[in-house]
């Protein structure tokens, strides 16, 4: 069900899919079967006429990020990414991407991806192509027992920010100042610690964030769960 908020009087609408023209692809060797098959896809978007697609596939080194041209045509073999979990102290290629955004790094486009128990890891779009492995340089360590829902980057006073929604963690704001020279983590960080670009944690959301995106230049929509369970729609200033 999708669902049409009037941003005038807060009405909700049901939008009627029976009558839209659509498109659709299948993914090469998803998960078939079992608790992960919930993880085939974790996260999508559209960056530079691809959609790209996170999640899991059968093979052994699972972890993928799919560029599917739109319109839609067969769907690639997906790239197998890889990174450093600095909370576990090692590689891992079987952790799917939870949630990732598109951003510049040195004038070339990269997806920054956010992983459960919290690597935040960068991957040059150059550089996922059907049926390689590639690894992502972890740029932040975010601390462990935390999964992460979403994120949005938005500009603020000339400068850049990763607004980040975790389960356990709250909403962080991550300054993207000095990414570009951020060197990779490649040592463990031990004792739900934290390392690499810096952040702040934002408090009086109201409840738990679970989704939010932008809604114009100064302002986003979040998606709340309150202490009772009850799900809110409501508009911030970006801080």
């Amino acid at each position: 069900v999708l669902l049409r908020v009037d941003r005038t009087s807060g009405n909700l609408e049901a939008l009627d899919l029976g009558s839209l023209n659509f498109s659709k692809t299948s993914l090469s060797n998803p998960v078939e079967s079992g608790r992960r098959r919930m993880d085939s896809i974790t996260d999508l978007g559209f960056v530079d006429g691809q959609v790209f697609v996170a999640g899991l596939s059968n093979e052994e080194f699972s972890s993928k990020l799919r560029s599917i041209p739109f319109p839609f045509t067969e769907a690639a073999k997906g790239t197998s990414v890889e990174m450093y979990h600095a909370a576990h102290g090692r590689f891992e290629t079987n952790s799917p991407v939870r949630t990732f955004v598109p951003f510049e790094i040195g004038n070339e486009s990269h997806l920054l991806a956010a992983y459960t128990c919290t690597p935040l890891v960068a991957f040059p779009v150059s550089s996922l192509k059907p049926g390689e492995r590639v690894m992502g340089k972890t740029i932040a360590e975010l601390g462990n027992r935390n999964r992460p829902y979403d994120m949005i980057v938005y500009e603020k006073d000339g400068r850049n920010f990763i607004l980040l929604a975790n389960s356990s963690r709250g909403v962080m704001k991550i300054t993207t100042a000095g990414i570009n020279s951020q060197e990779g983590l490649v040592d463990r960080v031990s004792g739900g610690g934290t390392a690499g670009l810096p952040f702040e944690t934002l408090s009086d959301m109201g409840g738990l964030v679970l989704q939010l995106d932008r809604l114009d230049s100064g302002h986003a929509l979040i998606v709340v769960q309150a202490e009772s369970g009850s799900l809110n729609l409501s508009t911030i200033e970006l801080p």
